[in-house]
C-alpha cells in the first residue's frame, strides 16, 4: 500500500498541472479570440464608416478625444506652480487643434478660420499657427467628382451625352468643401469658346455637415461650462446658421445674382466692380456654374504690381499663394499695363465693402485675396475692373446695426465718447478702449472719460498671471453676450482682411479716412435737434474733419518721407499694426504676434 501511495502522488500532481496548463491555454486562446473579434469588428466599422458615412464617427471620435486631452492638459498644468511651462502648454494645445482641423478638413477648416479671425485674443504661442490654416485642400479623384455631377444632373459632365462640350478633369482650385473645374459650353448653349467655372461639392461634405456642427456645439458648451468658464457658446448658433447655407450652391447662385444687381444699381461701383454671371440651368445644390474670369488674383501681389506697371514692393510675404489658372494674365500682357495702380485697387475694394456695410446691409463674408481678381475692363481695356467671386457666405445687417456701426466709426474719429459708450452699452460690450481699438484697428485711448481707469503699463506678470489677466479682460469685454450683435464677428473679420490687403500692397490708400467718411455719410441728419444738441453736433463734426485731416497728413507725410529718403520704412498700416501691438501689451496684457493675421 505504501508503494502504491508513493506512485499515486506524482500521477495526481501531473494531472493538476495538465489541467492548469489547459486552463491557461483556454484563457489565452479566449483573450486572443476576443481581441481578434474586436479588431475585426473595429476594422469593419471603420470601413463602413468611411465608405457609407463619410468617416463621421471617426472624425467625431478624433474631435472628442483631442478636446478631452486639451481639457485634461489645462486642468493639470495650468496652475500658478507651473507658470514657467504655460507657454509650452499653449504651444501643445495650438498644435493639437491645428492637427485636428487639418485632419478632419471640411467644415473644420472653417471653424479654425473663425478662431484665426480673432487671433489677437489667443495666447501668443497659438496666434501664428492659425494664420497657416488656409482654405485649400487636396483634390478628390475625378471619378468621385463625376459621380456627384451624375447624381445632380443624371448625365456626365462631358461626352456624347454630357452637359458640356469639354470638361477638364484636373481641378484649377480645390478648397475645403468644393473644387473648381474649367469647362466649355456646347455651341448651341452659348457659342464656341464660352468657358465656365464649374464648382462641385466634394462628396463627403454633405454627410459630414450636421455631425460636424453637432460636435462643434458640444465642444463649445463643454469648454464654456466645465473647462474654461469663458463665454464661447453665444456665437455657436449664429455661426452654424451661416455655415449651413454655404453648402447650398443654389443659395450661392442667388447671393451672386443679388450682389450683381446691387452693384449694377450703384453708380459709383457699376463700372469698377464685376460679379461673374451664373448659369442657374447648370447649377444645383451641389454644382455651381459661373462665368470663367481671366485676370490676376489679388493674392498674387507681384502679378498685380506687374499688371499695373509698378515696381515690386519688398515687403514680408503674407504666405499667400495664387491658385493656378490656365487662363491667367501672363508676361505677354505687359503692353497692356493698366491705369490706376494699386491705389485704384484698394480704393475700389474699400468702397465696395463700405457700400455693403453702410448702404446695402449685405456683406460678403470671405473677401480674402484669393476671392478677388483684377482684370482689364472688357469695354475699356486700359481701365481696371475688380471681380469678386465665391458668394456662398453673406450676412445681412439690419438698418439699426448699420446706423450704430456708422455712428461708432464717426464717434471714434470725432472724440465723441458719449456716443461710443452708448453704442457699447447697447451691444453689451465693456472695456470701451479695447472695443474702440478693435473696431478702428488703430490704438485708441479714452483716458478717464470711459469711467474706468487703466494702468498706463501692465506690471511684469508671470505667464499664469498674464493668462488670468487676459481672461478677466475678455470677461469685462463681453459683458452681455445676449445683446452683442453677432454680425460683428463677420464685419470685424472683413475689416481686418481689408486692412491686411492694404498692408500687403504697401498701404497705397488711407483706409481709416475712406471708411470714416463713408460712415459719416451713412448717418441720417436729425432735423428736430435742440439748439444745444445742434451746437454739440457741429462741434463733433468739426473735430471729426480735423482728425480726418490729421490722419491724412500723417499718411502722406509717411509716403513723402519714404520717397525722399528711399528707405524701406514701415508703411502706414505697418505703423498702426505696431502701435496696436504695443498698446495691447502695455495696457491690456495681450501679446499679439506680428504674424497672427498673416494670410
Amino acid at each position: 500500500m505504501y508503494y502504491i501511495r508513493r506512485r499515486s502522488i506524482p500521477r495526481c500532481h501531473h494531472t493538476f498541472s495538465t489541467i492548469a496548463s489547459s486552463r491557461r491555454i483556454s484563457i489565452s486562446g479566449g483573450f486572443l479570440r476576443g481581441a481578434g473579434y474586436v479588431t475585426l469588428l473595429g476594422g469593419a466599422g471603420y470601413v463602413v464608416d468611411r465608405e457609407f458615412n463619410a468617416s463621421t464617427i471617426v472624425r467625431n471620435l478624433r474631435t472628442f478625444w483631442t478636446c478631452a486631452v486639451i481639457a485634461a492638459d489645462y486642468k493639470l498644468n495650468f496652475t500658478p506652480g507651473k507658470s514657467d511651462s504655460i507657454s509650452a502648454l499653449h504651444e501643445r494645445v495650438g498644435d493639437r487643434l491645428l492637427n485636428l482641423f487639418s485632419s478632419n478638413g471640411g467644415l473644420y477648416v472653417k471653424f479654425g478660420q473663425a478662431i484665426g479671425a480673432n487671433a489677437a485674443l489667443l495666447p501668443k504661442p497659438m496666434q501664428a499657427k492659425f494664420s497657416r490654416l488656409f482654405d485649400d485642400a487636396p483634390q478628390v479623384p475625378f471619378a468621385d467628382i463625376a459621380r456627384v455631377f451624375q447624381e445632380e444632373f443624371g448625365r456626365p459632365p462631358s461626352g456624347p451625352d454630357g452637359i458640356f462640350a469639354e470638361f477638364e478633369e484636373t481641378a484649377v482650385a480645390s478648397a475645403s468643401i468644393a473644387q473648381v473645374h474649367r469647362a466649355r459650353l456646347k455651341e448651341e448653349d452659348g457659342g464656341p469658346g464660352d468657358w465656365v467655372a464649374v464648382k462641385i461639392q466634394k462628396p463627403a461634405v454633405a454627410k459630414q455637415m450636421e455631425p460636424d456642427l453637432a460636435a462643434f456645439r458640444a465642444v463649445m458648451w463643454i469648454y464654456e461650462h466645465w473647462v474654461f468658464d469663458m463665454p464661447t457658446y453665444f456665437v455657436v448658433d449664429f455661426i452654424c446658421d451661416h455655415l449651413r447655407p454655404e453648402l447650398d450652391f443654389v443659395n450661392e447662385s442667388q447671393n451672386s445674382i443679388r450682389t450683381a444687381e446691387l452693384v449694377a444699381q450703384d453708380s459709383s461701383l457699376a463700372e469698377r466692380v464685376y460679379i461673374p454671371k451664373v448659369y442657374p440651368e447648370y447649377s444645383t445644390k451641389r454644382v455651381l456654374t459661373a462665368e470663367w474670369i481671366r485676370g490676376v488674383r489679388l493674392s498674387d501681389r507681384q502679378g498685380i504690381l506687374k499688371l499695373m506697371g509698378e515696381p515690386s514692393i519688398d515687403l514680408p510675404s503674407k504666405s499667400m499663394t495664387p491658385l493656378g489658372s490656365p487662363d491667367a494674365l501672363t508676361d505677354s500682357d505687359d503692353s497692356q499695363r493698366l491705369r490706376g495702380g494699386t491705389k485704384w485697387v484698394m480704393q475700389t475694394m474699400i468702397d465696395l465693402f463700405n457700400a455693403q456695410i453702410f448702404r446695402w446691409g449685405w456683406v460678403h463674408c470671405d473677401p480674402h485675396p484669393g476671392n478677388i481678381f483684377i482684370r482689364p475692363h472688357p469695354q475699356h481695356p486700359r481701365r481696371l475692373q475688380l471681380v469678386l467671386i465665391d458668394h456662398g457666405l453673406y450676412v445681412k445687417l439690419s438698418p439699426e446695426f448699420r446706423r450704430q456701426y456708422a455712428e461708432l466709426w464717426k464717434a471714434l474719429l470725432s472724440m465723441d465718447v458719449d456716443t461710443l459708450l452708448r453704442v457699447a452699452k447697447q451691444w453689451g460690450i465693456g472695456a470701451p478702449d479695447l472695443f474702440a481699438s478693435s473696431v478702428l484697428l488703430k490704438p485708441i485711448s479714452l483716458g478717464n472719460k470711459s469711467g474706468k481707469t487703466e494702468d498706463k503699463e501692465a506690471p511684469k506678470l508671470s505667464q499664469y498671471e498674464a493668462s488670468m489677466r487676459l481672461k478677466e479682460k475678455l470677461r469685462n469685454f463681453l459683458v452681455d453676450t445676449d445683446k452683442m450683435p453677432k454680425e460683428l464677428i463677420f464685419v470685424g473679420r472683413n475689416m481686418r482682411i481689408v486692412q491686411g490687403n492694404n498692408q500687403m500692397l504697401g498701404s497705397p490708400v488711407n483706409r481709416i479716412k475712406i471708411i470714416g467718411l463713408a460712415a459719416a455719410d451713412a448717418i441720417p441728419r436729425s432735423e428736430d435737434l435742440s439748439f444745444s444738441d445742434r451746437v454739440k453736433e457741429r462741434f463733433h463734426e468739426g473735430v471729426f474733419y480735423t482728425v480726418m485731416a490729421s490722419i491724412d497728413g500723417a499718411f502722406w507725410l509717411g509716403h513723402a518721407w519714404k520717397w525722399i529718403t528711399g528707405s524701406a520704412v514701415d508703411t502706414f498700416e505697418d505703423e498702426l499694426d505696431r502701435q496696436m501691438r504695443e498698446v495691447a501689451k502695455t495696457q491690456y496684457g495681450i501679446d499679439i504676434d506680428p504674424s497672427a493675421y498673416d494670410g
